[in-house]
């Protein structure tokens, strides 16, 4: 476990010079000052009453699964970075996007220690043993929407029946998504046909291949109105409330490292509520960690930006509803993704965040 080293030497070295330098000159009064031992044990016992400069932590480095390729969506995390929260909390990060990194199932296995997954992950892994715990809610909302083009006259979920509807495939947070949604108006998934395209949505929807596509509402709608389609979008957030995206760890950090817990969330939340009052500093720091971004449509990338923001604020940041876990669990349910109920207050806490 990472520890505070404390630098006694220092302190005590203060205490002589003081006793010798501003004292009544007696020497005996040096026996009243604390041996090293004795201040280490003060120190330990009252750390919030030692100056910053007096405690230094080892730097912790972490790397953490994104799930997803660099983004300025990624912004509290980038901000985080760049204005030092993380590094003033003893951590270094190493942001991994690879999509062949299983981020839930190696923090499940105790060979990293955070990753970034949405609600249904932590449920499903959870159903197969895996001591993942979600214990900061990035996401209040499930950035999951239904697109269409505007000629098509869907205005509503319930507009959805008898419809050709594509997504990536019939897995991830797309397909729970949609599932929450025609569940919310009694539709079922025979009431619809699903197609299976991979993540072309935009294409698909903009030369008529498909109707209707499903994808992230700061994604695919920002992209086609961009290129000129007047979309209609109805948010899965508007239906039911569900978990999504935050970070997890497990059940061993917890235990073993709570501090460590503590500190990582603390300074993401720091980049978190710069990202949410300041977008244009948040935007500008995201471009030194997005190549992409220089090469991209500005404009967009700020709607992609702007779009998103709004799924991140709450009363208390990072706060994670006991309902949208419930919710969730019920929509996996019906859809035989889970065969019996899981115990909810094991697969996430608020404990770091209060």
């Amino acid at each position: 476990m990472v520890r505070n080293k404390i630098l006694i030497i220092s302190i005590i070295g203060i205490a002589l010079f003081t006793c010798t330098t501003f004292g009544t000159g007696d020497i005996s009064t040096a026996t009243e000052n604390p041996t090293i031992d004795e201040a280490e044990d003060e120190i330990t016992q009252n750390p919030s009453e030692v100056p910053a400069t007096e405690l230094a932590l080892e730097i912790e480095h972490i790397r953490l699964p994104m799930g997803y390729i660099p983004s300025v969506q990624y912004a509290p995390f980038y901000v985080a970075v760049e204005k030092g929260y993380f590094e003033e909390a003893g951590i270094e990060i190493e942001f991994d996007y690879s999509f062949e990194t299983d981020g839930v199932t190696l923090v499940g296995a105790n060979e990293l220690q955070f990753a970034v997954a949405s609600g249904e992950q932590i449920l499903l892994a959870r159903a197969q043993g895996l001591p993942v715990v979600y214990v900061l809610a990035w996401f209040q909302d499930f950035p999951i929407a239904v697109i269409s083009k505007a000629s098509a006259g869907i205005e509503t979920a319930a507009d959805l029946s008898g419809r050709r509807i594509a997504l990536p495939g019939l897995f991830g947070a797309s397909y729970i998504g949609l599932r929450a949604m025609l569940n919310a108006v009694g539709i079922s998934e025979i009431d619809v046909t699903l197609d299976s395209i991979g993540f072309n949505q935009v294409e698909a929807l903009a030369v008529d291949q498909a109707e209707v596509v499903v994808g992230y509402i700061n994604n695919e709608p920002v992209q086609l109105r961009a290129q000129g389609y007047e979309v209609n979008v109805l948010r899965v957030a508007d239906y039911v409330q569900l978990t999504a995206n935050g970070i997890l760890t497990n059940e061993a950090t917890i235990a073993e490292n709570p501090d460590l817990v503590r500190r990582m969330l603390g300074a993401f939340i720091r980049g978190l509520e710069d990202s949410i009052n300041n977008p244009d500093e948040a935007f500008e720091i995201s471009k030194n960690f997005v190549e992409a971004m220089a090469g991209a449509d500005e404009a967009v990338e700020r709607e992609l930006l702007a779009q998103v923001i709004p799924f991140w604020e709450a009363e208390q940041l990072g706060f994670s509803e006991p309902q949208a876990w419930q919710n969730m669990q019920e929509v996996l349910l019906d859809m035989g993704l889970l065969t019996a109920p899981l115990d909810l207050d094991a697969a996430f806490t608020n404990e770091f965040i209060e």
